[in-house]
């Protein structure tokens, strides 16, 4: 045992001071032991910094080095247990959206499945480290998966340099960012093997519970971080100033937000920066003046509200709306993979992250799974009013008119699909959605009736946009019926075109088009 001695201290710093007990004008003696006791010292406590313990005895001031002794006395210092480095199996980064609300319940969900025991290990960064065990603990490792949080541009870096086997986004990878993992033999990773969308999420406007305004335009949103609107009252609240809260501009909500409010990245004037999603609710909650914007697990305590389009359609931040894309602010939730850095338990994670077995641990996270919902339509957000709204052409009312009759004889499902413009080509995620439909039917009862509801934009012809929807439908009826293989018999299918007649959007724009560009699931 060995201990540093020196001559007594004039001064303290102020960081040897911070050590310092808490008790004012009272000698605090603390006894200093060797494990084998052939060393033993016992004096006045000083302070204790860099591992080095400062005690007053009879013979001056003395440093001992805490590692080789064990203090006793009130006047100890709380000494943190040392973290071992995590030596991950399966490493994740990125957005804190994906990372914080979902992976903890997806990765327990995903032990779950597999009867295994979870248990958290420390770390020392502040990231979420499970170990998984089968047989509850007794059998074999299934490995330590390890979560760091942040922001959804550090995901794509992470992967670049291999450092994380799946990035976390809360937005689409960007073409410089895809290109420079493509340069370094990542592959195409916007190929359905590396670009995963596990989740939906509506990005959510809130306010505080005690501001009675309930729907703002997509126009007065934007002005409201321009700095245009200040004030509540003038959006039918109470006078007060609005304090526009926002993320930093590293942030995948943040660039969501500005692109689907602004168009661009462009950005608005927030007044405040909150640094994650449970910070911004926690703080307008807080704050009868405040809004911000949250991904849809996160509106906790505060007050979600309507978004209403350029053409007047008020739509609700609920799950059906995400589901069938029709929600202004909806978004997906991604996880990017190289296709040279993927191991087996990461593999047999992702394959369970994408199948319908997840979708309970997702929605439980408060985010939107792709599974297929049903809705009467009769009740449907005063869809018919919207519709009959949509154009004042006498001849096309009476066609709409026609269509409600049909309409409400049927529910919705969620399962939309979309066609890029004047084709009848289908978006990559509606192919995905093809297979989740029909799991679905093949759990419906005998007589169960199908239709197959296309629908486009205003963009051409009436006639020929009636032609096209028609076309679209058998489309994706065909679809369904090849991918089914004989095994949804028991349902009796029928498929309808209606063209512009019921726009879900604004045909005045490009993302408006695209959300008309359609065909719904309608159920008897």
């Amino acid at each position: 045992m060995s201990f540093l001695y020196r001559g007594p201290l004039v001064a303290l710093s102020a960081s040897v001071l911070a050590f310092l007990t808490p008790f004012s004008g009272m000698a605090q003696d603390i006894t200093l032991t060797s494990p084998d006791k052939s060393f033993n010292a016992t004096g006045e406590f000083i302070s204790f910094e860099n591992d080095i313990y400062l005690i007053r005895t009879s013979l001056g001031n003395m440093r001992v080095n805490a590692s080789t002794v064990i203090c006793e006395g009130d006047a100890c210092p709380k000494l943190a247990p040392e973290v071992p480095v995590i030596e991950a199996d399966v490493r994740f980064a990125g957005s804190d959206t994906v990372g914080d609300g979902l992976m903890p319940l997806l990765l327990a969900g995903y032990g779950a499945s597999h009867n295994a025991l979870v248990e958290e290990i420390p770390s020392a960064d502040g990231s979420i480290a499970l170990e998984l065990i089968m047989d509850e603990g007794y059998g074999d490792p299934m490995g330590i998966f390890q979560v760091d949080s942040s922001s959804s541009s550090n995901a794509f870096p992470e992967l670049l340099e291999k450092t994380a086997e799946f990035g976390m986004a809360s937005r689409r990878i960007k073409r410089e960012e895809a290109r420079a993992l493509a340069q370094d033999g990542a592959g195409s990773m916007i190929a359905p093997a590396q670009e995963h969308i596990v989740a939906i999420d509506s990005l959510v406007v809130i306010v505080n519970p005690a501001n009675r305004v309930r729907a703002i335009s997509m126009e007065n949103l934007a002005r409201i971080y321009r700095g245009d609107i200040s004030n509540w009252s003038e959006l039918g609240g109470a006078d007060m100033p609005i304090l526009a809260y926002s993320r930093s501009e590293e942030s995948g909500t943040r660039a969501t937000f500005d692109s689907l409010v602004f168009g661009s990245s462009e950005g608005g004037q927030a007044t405040q920066i909150a640094d994650s999603n449970t910070a911004m609710s926690a703080a307008i909650s807080a704050d009868p003046s405040a809004i911000g914007f949250v991904g849809y697990a996160f509106v906790h305590d505060a007050q979600p509200v309507s978004l209403i389009s350029s053409c007047g359609i008020e739509t609700a931040a609920d799950a059906f709306s995400a589901k069938t894309e029709e929600y202004l602010m909806e978004r997906r939730l991604y996880i990017y993979t190289r296709q040279d850095n993927t191991t087996e338990a990461g593999q047999q994670f992702l394959n369970y992250a994408l199948s319908s077995s997840a979708d309970g641990v997702i929605e439980k996270s408060g985010y939107i799974s792709l599974s297929v919902e049903r809705i009467s339509q009769e009740l449907a957000r005063n869809r018919a009013q919207d519709i009959m709204d949509a154009t004042s052409n006498v001849f096309e009312q009476n066609l709409m008119r026609d269509m409600l009759l049909e309409m409400y004889q049927w529910d919705r499902l969620s399962s939309t699909f979309r066609f890029a413009s004047g084709s009848n080509s289908l978006e990559r995620k509606s192919e995905l959605d093809l297979d989740r439909l029909v799991e679905y039917l093949q759990t419906q009862p005998e007589g169960t009736k199908i239709a197959i509801v296309g629908f486009t934009d205003s963009d051409g012809v009436f006639s020929a946009n009636r032609s096209l929807s028609e076309g679209r439908a058998r489309q994706v009826l065909a679809e369904i019926q090849t991918r089914a293989n004989g095994t949804l018999n028991h349902i009796a299918f029928e498929s309808l075109g209606f063209g512009e007649l019921a726009p879900a959007g604004c045909n005045t724009d490009g993302e408006g088009k695209r959300i008309n560009r359609r065909v719904e699931v309608w159920i008897q």
